[in-house]
């Protein structure tokens, strides 16, 4: 059974039961009323009759009805008959008489068995009979039996029953009818989740959201929570598509990266083994120093390819490290002696640019949190990248403050970038077009180099123009005027 026809069903059992006890409960109030007005004007009656009767021993026992009373009770359209035990005789009041009726008369016995109110049906007339015993010394002498008609209440009653059945009927149908349509209507929301749900479960659209311009109660706030659970699916959906895709990526470019230095290691090992494996007696002595130069040249490319090799294992193997949540350990340490050692080492590197030592009166007194190898790694990736892209001209490091941070700042006058390029050069294995084929690289050293800066809660800053070179700023959160302990 759906929700919606039980909430009908317990909304009209609920009604059904309220109705019952109400109409009941009126009915009944209704009939006490009714037949309590009758009673109480039967009982004081009946008790006014008895005080106007005369008996005693001494007098004899003479029953009577008082024919001005009689008359007067007529007019109230109530019935007497007064029966005398002692003689057998019985009075009637004339309406008794004319209506040619008598009243059935209980043998002597039990007076709580004889007096009292009973129903009483002659003629197919409802009448209600009070039943008054007259006694002397304990002995029961005489009855009053004075009744009232009680057609027209009967009536009442029975139509206010018939009235009350068929209206709780009638109320209950068109309650559970209607109940069944605002049923509908309030679980009409809930069923656009069950048709959502069912469209994402057979489809892959995640953007489907379920609309809504009720009320902000539970159904309201029931389809808000779906549709944030739609837009947080989605996200996951679009983070892991995404990862997805940049692993496939990072695996093509790691493959073509890494084949060839294998191809180029494998065809000078192929050169060598057929050189060695020739039988030196046909060689001329020419040839001898032909081989000598050939196996010089082979294994400097099997060492260089080899050292390729290295370095990008190595930086596959960091940015492994970063995807699996690898946090580094940080510390307190003063920041210019860790670029001013950086700045001292990069004269060393291979270079044709002139290496200039900027300005770095901003780092001292600057302390920042960090680890010191990988913020050293990090610069000398930097200072690499743009010895790497500026073929004549030089590359300056120095720092500036700003805004309670500290930036390294290191530009060069190489080949520079397009603007558009500016957004991917972080990504791994990235290169732009001009420069593949012509200058060596892996294309993963800046995105060590991000992670790393995103480890130290920093930012990178990238100005460059195509032909006139590119600078890069290192943010770093900074503490100034403070030594670490």
């Amino acid at each position: 059974m759906s929700i919606r026809l039980r909430l009908t069903a317990w909304y009209t059992g609920i009604l059904a039961v309220t109705l019952i006890l109400f109409s009941a409960s009126i009915y009944a109030f209704v009939r006490y009323n009714t037949y309590m007005e009758v009673k109480n004007r039967l009982e004081d009656q009946a008790n006014r009759i008895k005080n106007s009767q005369s008996y005693s021993i001494t007098q004899g026992l003479d029953l009577y009805l008082d024919p001005m009373q009689a008359n007067r009770l007529e007019d109230a359209q109530l019935f007497v008959q007064i029966h005398n035990y002692t003689d057998g005789n019985t009075r009637y009041s004339q309406n008794l008489l004319s209506w040619n009726m008598k009243f059935p008369v209980p043998d002597a016995g039990s007076l709580s068995k004889i007096a009292g109110f009973k129903k009483v049906q002659l003629y197919n007339q409802s009448f209600l009979l009070y039943q008054l015993p007259i006694t002397l010394d304990n002995n029961l002498i005489g009855l009053i039996q004075l009744a009232a008609y009680t057609g027209a209440e009967d009536k009442l009653m029975n139509r206010m029953s018939t009235v009350l059945l068929f209206g709780s009927i009638i109320t209950i149908l068109a309650a559970s009818s209607l109940g069944l349509f605002l049923a509908r209507k309030s679980m009409a929301p809930i069923g656009k989740v069950i048709e959502a749900a069912n469209g994402i479960q057979t489809g892959n659209d995640l953007s489907v959201r379920i609309d809504y311009e009720g009320p902000n109660d539970e159904i309201g706030q029931l389809i808000g929570t779906v549709n944030n659970m739609l837009a947080r699916t989605e996200g996951f959906y679009k983070e892991l598509d995404e990862a997805y895709s940049t692993q496939r990526r990072f695996v093509s470019d790691a493959s073509h990266e890494l084949r060839t230095p294998l191809t180029t290691i494998r065809g000078n090992v192929d050169l060598l083994k057929r050189m060695w494996t020739q039988d030196e007696a046909r060689r001329d002595p020419g040839e001898e120093e032909q081989v000598r130069s050939f196996s010089l040249e082979a294994v400097s490319d099997i060492a260089a390819e080899s050292e390729r090799m290295s370095r990008l294992v190595n930086d596959m193997l960091s940015l492994a490290r970063a995807d699996a949540g690898q946090t580094l350990t940080k510390e307190p340490l003063l920041l210019a002696p860790v670029v001013e050692e950086v700045a001292r080492r990069a004269h060393f590197l291979p270079r044709k640019a002139e290496w200039i030592q900027g300005d770095l009166q901003a780092l001292e007194g600057v302390s920042v949190v960090g680890s010191k190898d990988y913020l050293q790694q990090m610069l000398f990736i930097f200072i690499e990248n743009a010895f790497k892209y500026t073929e004549q001209g030089s590359v300056t490091i120095d720092a500036v403050q700003s805004a309670g941070q500290i930036g390294i700042r290191i530009a060069d006058t190489g080949i520079g970038m397009d603007r558009s390029e500016v957004p991917h050069i972080f990504e791994r294995f990235y290169r732009a077009d001009p420069s593949r084929g012509v200058i060596q690289g892996t294309g993963l050293g800046l995105s060590i180099a991000k992670w790393i800066i995103d480890e130290h809660e920093g930012s990178v800053e990238v100005l460059t123009k195509r032909g006139e070179g590119t600078t890069f700023i290192i943010w770093l959160p900074a503490i100034f005027n403070a030594l670490p302990e």
